[in-house]
């Protein structure tokens, strides 16, 4: 079979074609072997770029962490609020790669690729909340990374799952607008201005 790709042009397609099958029937049905066939490659060619099935998905996660610092780089650019409203954003426009990014027992945990681009991402985490501990915005800086992460993820999570779109949540939340709901999350423990506008829009109303 004559291969179509040159460059690195089938690795991108490899990830590409992952990324729909864990969206669609998740990680576990992931196989280089169909993956080959669906790119229209021989068998044996996506093993020139991942030795296993496991070092194709580390690479997607990788890749994940690496979107995922760019999404809450720019962000940060604007208000330390909007860096939870950002991951949460990334994990609905990358459902694919928000899923094996924590997956730890499909990656390979000692890729360098992989730790690389979870230290960028975890950088800028620990960054924003730094510089808010610097102005006295937060006490503890530790515990604050800890709680911001744990809000989003855990708001992210919840929303793949589909648990926000339920009967019972939609009574609390009728609006469903993730991104609201994130910032307002985000402002009970930062203080960031969309808590503010949301206080005032309450206010306003009663």
């Amino acid at each position: 079979m004559k291969d179509q790709y040159h460059h690195g042009g089938l690795r991108t397609e490899l990830l590409r074609l992952a990324a729909d099958v864990i969206e669609r029937d998740g990680a576990e049905q992931v196989s280089l072997r169909a993956l080959a066939r669906d790119a229209g490659v021989s068998h044996a060619a996506p093993r020139h770029h991942f030795a296993t099935r496991g070092g194709l998905l580390t690479a997607l996660a990788a890749e994940g962490f690496t979107l995922l610092s760019e999404r809450l780089r720019a962000a940060g650019d604007t208000d330390f609020g909007e860096v939870g409203v950002a991951y949460v954003q990334f994990a609905t426009d990358f459902p694919a790669h928000f899923d094996v990014m924590f997956r730890h027992d499909l990656l390979d945990e000692t890729d360098p690729g992989l730790a690389a681009a979870q230290r960028q991402a975890f950088a800028v985490l620990l960054g924003g909340v730094e510089e808010m501990s610097h102005s006295g915005a937060v006490a503890d800086a530790a515990a604050a990374v800890v709680a911001g992460w744990s809000l989003v993820h855990g708001l992210a999570t919840l929303a793949a799952a589909g648990s926000l779109d339920t009967a019972h949540v939609r009574e609390l939340l009728p609006e469903q607008d993730l991104p609201g709901i994130a910032r307002r999350a985000a402002g009970m423990l930062y203080g960031s201005p969309g808590r503010q506008s949301h206080d005032e829009s309450t206010s306003d109303q009663t």
